[in-house]
């Protein structure tokens, strides 16, 4: 297994699979969800292959559901440790979410309550997890739209959970923007209580309105370009953790690869900085 560079990576799709696999040079990293790949062949595995070959690649599950309180789908756990052994990623990681009750799955990444007794259920559920796919993974933040009574705020709710699991975070800053306009919260005090240490990657991505309340409800809708609010937590993220791999991700009304890469290469600069204040330290 190899580590992904501290560098930008992008969100691997189907709409420019070719210009993917041609882009020049060394400064680019892959990332997609697995759910799309856990087929036995195909052109849109002999893509992946194609570019794997090529770049360093990121498997970003969203069906796991690993804050559920239902028994773990053996036949998703199996296809995807079997993309996992064909490809050997860098990095495997999932959200710290839940999606599914009852044995019926709902097509979104719901918050969990900050519990101790859902914490306790999650660090089990993630052990049970790493070591059906072989693989120690990253949990991300998730996005709020509502507060609620909790027992726990939410960086130590995912830092005890990291630490009793032996899993690392993914932080999306993009979330956690999102999660202050929403329900208030501090998004830098958030950023600043994560320990540099369990971060390995930092998603960014751009948010929608609601239709009805516009800027007072923000939509992790990865449809639209990164906001500059979501920039400025990235420098903010960067100058607390330190250099590590920066993914951009975009799922919805996907533009041409040539502004995608306007925009990783702005991410790549914001890496370049801190690699420069570093040294200079």
């Amino acid at each position: 297994m190899t580590k992904l560079p501290n560098m930008a990576g992008m969100g691997l799709k189907p709409e420019f699979f070719r210009e993917a696999l041609e882009h020049p040079g060394q400064n680019m990293w892959y990332e997609v969800h697995p759910e799309n790949y856990m087929v036995d062949g195909g052109p849109r595995l002999a893509w992946l292959e194609a570019i794997a070959d090529k770049f360093p690649l990121s498997l970003h599950g969203v069906g796991a559901s690993l804050g559920g309180l239902d028994p773990f789908d053996k036949t998703h756990l199996k296809s995807l440790r079997k993309l996992i052994e064909r490809f050997n990623p860098a990095q495997v990681s999932e959200h710290a979410t839940w999606s599914s009750f009852e044995g019926q799955y709902f097509a979104d990444l719901l918050p969990m309550p900050r519990t101790k007794a859902a914490q306790d259920n999650m660090v089990d559920r993630i052990d049970e997890f790493q070591s059906s796919i072989g693989r120690r993974i990253l949990i991300e933040n998730p996005t709020n739209y509502m507060a609620t009574n909790s027992e726990l705020d939410e960086p130590d709710f995912l830092v005890e959970i990291a630490r009793r699991a032996g899993c690392g975070l993914l932080l999306d800053v993009n979330n956690v923007y999102i999660s202050a306009v929403n329900v208030g919260i501090d998004a830098s005090a958030y950023i600043h209580a994560l320990p540099t240490d369990l971060i390995g990657e930092i998603h960014i991505a751009g948010f929608d309105e609601d239709p009805k309340y516009g800027k007072k409800l923000l939509i992790d809708a990865h449809s639209s370009p990164v906001s500059e609010p979501v920039w400025d937590l990235l420098d903010t993220a960067l100058a607390h953790i330190g250099p590590v791999p920066v993914l951009l991700e975009r799922d919805g009304n996907i533009p041409e690869f040539s502004e995608l890469l306007k925009e990783h290469g702005r991410a790549g600069a914001a890496l370049d900085a801190q690699l420069v204040t570093e040294v200079a330290v």
